[in-house]
C-alpha cells in the first residue's frame, strides 16, 4: 500500500470549490467557544462540500490564526455568515425552506442511524456549546433533534467530532438518492 501524493488526490482549487454544486446542508454554530473546534468544523464542511456555516452568538469568527490553524484554508472555501443568535439563524433558515435539526440528546430525539431525509430536503443542523449544548431558544424552534448513539460512560462528544459524524451520515444519505 502506498499513500497518494497531494497531486494524485485531485483536490479542487478555491475557485473550483466555489463553483461546485454543494450538498444542501448548512451548519449552525450556537455559541461554540473554541477556535480550534470552529476551524475543525470549517475543515469538515470543506471536505464534505457543504453549502455553508452560520456562526452565531460568541462563536469566534474568521479570520483568526487559531481558527486557521485547524481550518487549513477552509475559511476561504466554505461560505459563512454571522447571525447574532442561533434562534435568529433557525428562523431565517426555515423561511428559506430548510428543515432545521438540533444535534442534541433530548426527549424524542431521532437516533442518527434512523434519521431519514427526503431527496429534495435542504437541511440545517445546529451544533451547540461545548458545555451547555444547543441553546433552549434555538432548540425550541428546531424541527427535531438528531442524537448520536453512545454506549460508554461519558455520553458526550467533542462538538467537532460530533459534526464530522453527523455530516458524514447526512452526506451518505443524500448521495444514496
Amino acid at each position: 500500500m502506498q499513500k497518494l501524493s497531494m497531486d494524485a488526490l485531485g483536490r479542487k482549487s478555491v475557485q473550483e470549490f466555489k463553483a461546485s454544486a454543494k450538498h444542501p446542508l448548512i451548519v449552525v454554530l450556537d455559541n461554540i467557544r473554541s477556535m480550534h473546534n470552529v476551524g475543525s468544523i470549517f475543515r469538515t464542511c470543506d471536505a464534505f462540500l457543504m453549502e455553508g456555516i452560520c456562526i452565531c452568538g460568541y462563536t469566534p469568527q474568521p479570520p483568526h490564526r487559531d481558527i486557521h490553524k485547524t481550518a487549513l484554508g477552509a475559511t476561504e472555501t466554505v461560505d459563512w455568515m454571522y447571525v447574532p443568535t442561533a434562534s435568529a439563524a433557525v428562523h431565517s433558515l426555515k423561511s428559506l425552506g430548510y428543515s432545521v435539526w438540533g444535534v442534541e440528546q433530548a426527549k424524542g430525539s431521532v437516533p442518527l442511524q434512523q434519521f431519514a431525509i427526503a431527496s429534495n430536503t435542504k437541511i440545517a443542523i445546529v451544533l451547540g456549546n461545548e458545555v451547555e449544548g444547543v441553546s433552549e431558544d434555538a432548540l425550541s424552534l428546531c424541527d427535531g433533534c438528531i442524537e448520536i448513539p453512545q454506549w460508554g460512560t461519558k455520553h458526550s462528544l467533542n462538538v467537532s467530532v460530533a459534526a464530522g459524524i453527523v455530516l458524514w451520515e447526512l452526506v451518505k444519505k443524500i448521495q444514496s438518492f
